[in-house]
């Protein structure tokens, strides 16, 4: 693999792990106060369609864009109902709103567009385009230093870079402000959380919030920016990528960026190298394809060490009289 080669497979892993990135920290704020979201999958993907949808319409990708995370919302607040004010079954919730998301999305789309479930192509002002940083241009031609900043760092859409200063942000949220102290609280012992005088609803709501807001960042991405458009089932999986990739991280927000990134190099590589031939064996695309889901079943299984969740994580909050 040549230099140039290595900058646009790492250029294409950064593409790829920015959805990733978003729906990772959105399930950090959701589990840190003990709310565990499995429908990471169904508000990106609801909000993948709207977003193009809305964006299609008015011509405008930032309309689209609130309208994604309005739709995200939409389902946290259905969420949060479910398992914070009825204290109902938090996976079972999650897994309820990514089979609404997967078929509602579909019956709109296809009442809306009539083009067999997918939104129309976007163009001009309907979607987010790259970003050309200050001399980029100027240094294209120094060897090595040109091509890293040019091609690898400038070049990407502003939801790219949103998604990566967010991960000190939220570090510096959950480390360093009286919120996230009470955040991460809230998911190890909410009982002393209220005997404190806080309200423990409060917080896990405006976590559930917070989550629903990067989720419908990470869906309006994938279609007005990864791509042009929505197609059915566009989020492929990601959501629970997204939460593999979270327990990789341990829940922490550094450890998060590194888990997507090697998510998304998965990917890339599988996208590049298809039909590899390994000293006379060949390896099916299939495989190469799987990749991503492979690691993640591996992860799961707990060979990346003892992960352990917020000791509250999944349990309703019943307040004591």
């Amino acid at each position: 693999m040549d230099f140039l080669t290595l900058i646009q497979v790492l250029d294409s892993t950064i593409r790829l792990a920015t959805p990733l990135l978003l729906a990772c920290l959105a399930g950090l704020f959701s589990e840190r106060a003990g709310i565990f979201d499995i429908g990471l999958e169904g508000k990106m993907l609801a909000a993948a369609f709207l977003s193009a949808a809305v964006a299609y319409v008015t011509g405008s990708v930032w309309l689209g864009l609130l309208a994604g995370i309005a739709a995200s919302l939409m389902l946290s607040l259905l969420h949060g109902l479910a398992s914070i004010t009825f204290r109902g079954n938090q996976l079972i919730s999650g897994v309820a709103i990514n089979f609404l998301a997967s078929g509602l999305t579909v019956l709109v789309a296809q009442d809306w567009f009539s083009q067999g479930g997918r939104t129309p192509s976007l163009t001009g002002g309907g979607r987010f385009t790259g970003i050309t940083l200050p001399f980029a241009e100027a240094l294209d031609g120094v060897p090595i230093i040109g091509p890293i900043y040019s091609e690898l760092i400038s070049g990407h859409s502003i939801l790219v870079y949103m998604a990566f200063a967010l991960v000190p942000l939220t570090w510096w949220v959950l480390y360093r402000t009286r919120f996230g102290l009470r955040l991460r609280a809230v998911g190890e012992n909410p009982a002393a959380v209220d005997t404190a005088g806080i309200s423990v609803k409060g917080l896990r709501f405006a976590a559930v919030m917070i989550c629903g807001v990067l989720c419908g960042i990470a869906g309006a991405y994938l279609s007005t920016a990864l791509q042009a458009g929505f197609v059915k089932e566009m989020t492929a999986g990601r959501g629970y990528i997204a939460l593999a990739a979270l327990i990789f991280a341990k829940w922490r927000p550094w450890h998060a960026l590194w888990a997507c990134l090697l998510f998304g190099l998965l990917q890339a590589i599988a996208l590049r190298y298809q039909n590899i031939n390994l000293g006379g064996l060949v390896i099916p695309v299939q495989v190469m394809d799987a990749l991503p889901y492979i690691l993640t079943v591996v992860i799961l299984a707990g060979f990346v060490g003892k992960a352990i969740p917020p000791r509250a994580g999944g349990e309703p909050y019943v307040k004591e009289r």
